[in-house]
């Protein structure tokens, strides 16, 4: 049998259609119900459903009336406050498309953006950075706008631009990825196939307004079914996540490994009553922390795969738990496979996880590179660059990026693999595989890793002898205090070997 998951499509996206339109169609029926609650550490601001919706509208309508027209591109820079997705809903709203990007960007980042994009207007706090603009809109103009009249939804055909996010693309260069407004009627698929997700729910996402990771699961799809969105104020220590959980009544917990790795660290036993489980996603969550967050909360954590151009698509969830180190299964609705030269491979064959080029969360393009987006569509699949086996029962294991594969003495072997062996290990907190050029043409694996001191490299060797083929084993350790991330704490591998040499030298 081949590596295909197809149980039929999802329903078709209702005609005509507006992103916003569809993520707050709820707010008329839950209007005095909490949609959000901006955590504090001894209080809480509020905004219930009939207040957010007039402030995104509000914010329609003020965004028109200076002049901008539907179809025209708004980069935003603004900060990690309810002011961003209030910002970003009212301009899709009146047909306008918003560019969120990361407020960590330098001035020279924004250039690269306003020269791609040629965007009609830039959103702008004055405190994040961002490079001259003709036309900027300072964070007081747009929050004065929340209470001028509602503007009208702009309904329309649902394959229409809607948003634009950046994301690195083959070539190493960020490219900017196109989405549809169908984007988000494609969310309903992670409802159930990975979030569990009821009206009734509180669910606490520990990311930034200005992450298209809370913009997505934090905010918009508890919003899409009437339940109530629970965000952290910035600058909340990491530390006083499960205190506020626990005030909160918080159900569900969304947060990348990072941050439950920070939670987990001197907490052998964590009470959270009301949570029913947790959600993982923006990086490979370890077996290793995954057990060590049951045993301590009671509770399960259901990991997502997914990228800019798709958002998450393969998952675990309550009703469809992963099985040992799979990831889970594709969600209800959606059609993937994994790919090798020749199409889909033998299911058990590792391959190139790919998705449907027809789903309806898949991206439009790249802008200004639609030749990159066209090379990456093999037939009927669009290839994700990352690489994956699924078994009979359709469940998937993640064997890392395509471009971080490492080779040993001609075999290819995953850094996931590797470092899922070594997780385990009780003076390992964290670690990252890599293959590290030692002389010309010669490579070797080298394990880097944290925790509370440097270990004994052979007896990190005897640790993995029986976990792991010899050619898949490192030959060296290093012990580092922390391993390179980037903005969002993904494990940077790219960055790994620069570490060994530096600790050579």
């Amino acid at each position: 049998m081949l590596s295909i998951f197809d149980q039929g499509p999802p329903p078709p996206c209702p005609r005509p259609f507006n992103l916003a339109a569809h993520v707050l169609r709820h707010a008329q029926s839950y209007s005095e119900k909490t949609a959000l609650s901006v955590l504090g550490q001894n209080s809480a601001v509020d905004w219930t459903f009939s207040e957010l919706k007039a402030a995104i509208l509000g914010t329609g309508t003020g965004l028109l009336q200076s002049g901008l027209k539907p179809g025209d591109i708004i980069l935003m820079r603004l900060g990690n406050t309810v002011d961003f997705p209030i910002a970003y809903l009212g301009a899709i709203a009146v047909g306008l498309v918003p560019v969120p990007t990361s407020s960590q960007l330098t001035d020279a980042e924004t250039v690269k953006i306003i020269d791609d994009l040629n965007p009609a207007a830039v959103l702008r706090d004055p405190q994040v950075t961002c490079a001259e603009h003709p036309n900027q809109m300072r964070l007081d103009e747009l929050v004065g706008m929340r209470t001028l009249p509602p503007a009208e939804f702009a309904m329309g055909d649902p394959e229409r631009l809607a948003y634009v996010v950046y994301t690195s693309g083959t070539s190493g260069k960020p490219r900017a990825v196109a989405h549809a407004h169908r984007a988000i009627w494609a969310r309903q698929m992670m409802v159930d196939g990975w979030y569990g997700l009821q009206s009734s729910d509180r669910l606490c996402h520990a990311g930034a307004f200005n992450w298209t990771y809370t913009l997505g699961t934090g905010l918009m799809d508890p919003w899409t079914i009437g339940a109530t969105a629970l965000i952290p104020e910035p600058g909340t220590n990491i530390r006083d996540l499960p205190t506020l959980l626990t005030q909160q009544r918080a159900t569900i917990f969304a947060a990348a490994p990072g941050i439950f790795r920070k939670i987990m660290q001197g907490n052998q036993r964590l009470d959270l009553p009301d949570l029913r489980h947790g959600l993982c996603a923006g990086e490979k969550l370890s077996r290793h922390l995954h057990d060590k967050w049951v045993r301590s909360t009671g509770t399960e954590l259901y990991e997502a795969y997914g990228m800019s151009e798709c958002s998450t698509f393969i998952s675990s969830s309550p009703s469809h738990p992963a099985r040992g180190e799979a990831l889970g299964q594709p969600q209800p609705g959606r059609r993937v496979a994994i790919v090798g030269p020749d199409g889909p491979v033998p299911q058990g064959q590792e391959g190139t996880i790919a998705i449907h080029r027809d789903d309806p969360g898949l991206m439009l393009t790249y802008l200004n590179a639609p030749e990159e987006a066209d090379a990456r569509i093999a037939g009927n699949w669009f290839l994700t660059g990352d690489q994956g086996a699924m078994a009979a029962d359709g469940q998937i294991t993640y064997m890392g990026r395509d471009d971080d594969m490492m080779n040993a003495g001609g075999y290819r072997v995953s850094p996931v693999e590797v470092e899922a062996a070594l997780s385990n290990h009780p003076g390992i907190t964290q670690v990252g595989a890599a293959s590290v050029e030692v002389k010309q043409d010669s490579s070797i694996i080298v394990a880097f890793y944290t925790g509370p001191h440097e270990l004994d490299a052979g007896a990190l060797r005897a640790y993995v002898s029986d976990k792991l083929a010899r050619y898949k084993q490192p030959r060296a350790f290093v012990h580092l205090s922390e391993l390179p991330t980037g903005g969002n704490g993904k494990l940077l591998r790219r960055a790994l070997p620069a570490y060994f040499k530096a600790t050579s030298e």
